[in-house]
C-alpha cells in the first residue's frame, strides 16, 4: 500500500480525543449537571460540539433544547461543570498517542497543540512531560472565537511562523476539522469519539493513531 505523503514543518494536535481520552469525563460532567437543569443531553449532543469552548457549547447545548440562557447562568453553569470535571477526570491517554508525539518530536518536527479546554484545566489533565514537546498551546483561554471558527489554528500558524500548507492538523471533532480546513490546513481525522460519517469535511480519516502512522508519511 502507497502511503499518503505530507511535506510538512509542523504537525498540530487537538487534545481531547487525539492525545487524551476525557471526553468520557467531560460527557458525564456535562449530563450530570445539566439534569440539574432539566436538560437531558445525549452522546451526540456532547461529542458533536468537542473543540468548543465551555460557553459556546452550553449555548448551543440550550438553543437546541430550545432553552433560554443568560451569561450569568451560563457562567454558573459552566463553573459548576468545571469543578465536577477535575473532580472525576482521569488521566487517560489515547492508544499511541505518546509515542506518536515523541517519535515527531524526535524527528524534527515542530508541534503545537490546539484545543477547547481551558488553559487550568490543560495542566491537570496533561501531563508537563508532554506538554513540554510543544513549541506552542493554544486553548480556550486564548482565543475569541473557538473551534469552527478558524482563529485558533490561525493563533497558532502565527506562533508558529509557518504558513497554511507547511502544517498538517490531528483531529477526531467535526468542529476541529472545520476550523483547521477554514484555517486552510490540511487535516487528518481519527474515529475515536465519531465514526466517518461525522468527520466527512476531513482530507482523510483513520481507525486508530496505529492506522494512521500505517497509512501516512510525515516528510519535512
Amino acid at each position: 500500500m502507497n502511503k499518503q505523503v505530507y511535506k510538512i514543518k509542523a504537525v498540530i494536535f487537538d487534545m481531547d480525543g487525539v492525545i487524551t481520552n476525557t471526553m468520557p469525563d467531560h460527557y458525564k460532567s456535562w449530563k450530570i449537571i445539566l439534569k440539574d437543569e432539566g436538560v437531558n443531553v445525549t452522546h451526540y449532543d456532547i461529542y458533536s460540539r468537542e473543540g468548543q469552548t465551555g460557553i459556546s457549547s452550553l449555548q448551543g447545548i440550550f438553543s437546541s433544547y430550545q432553552k433560554q440562557l443568560n451569561r450569568n447562568h451560563a457562567k454558573e453553569i459552566l463553573d459548576k461543570k468545571e469543578k465536577l470535571f477535575k473532580k472525576i477526570v482521569k488521566k487517560r491517554f489515547i492508544n499511541g498517542s505518546r509515542s506518536f508525539l515523541k517519535t515527531l518530536y524526535k524527528q524534527g518536527f515542530v508541534l503545537a497543540l490546539v484545543t477547547g479546554t481551558s488553559r487550568h484545566e490543560l495542566h491537570k489533565i496533561l501531563p508537563d512531560s508532554i506538554c513540554a514537546l510543544f513549541d506552542v498551546i493554544i486553548t480556550g483561554s486564548d482565543v475569541k472565537k473557538g473551534k469552527p471558527h478558524p482563529e485558533p489554528f490561525l493563533k497558532a500558524l502565527k506562533k508558529l511562523r509557518i504558513p497554511p500548507d507547511q502544517a498538517v492538523v490531528i483531529e477526531n471533532a467535526p468542529l476541529g476539522i472545520s476550523s483547521a480546513k477554514a484555517a486552510g490546513i490540511a487535516c487528518i481525522a481519527i474515529e475515536t469519539s465519531l465514526p466517518k460519517a461525522y468527520l466527512s469535511e476531513a482530507d482523510s480519516t483513520y481507525k486508530s493513531i496505529k492506522e494512521l502512522r500505517a497509512s501516512v508519511n510525515f516528510m519535512k
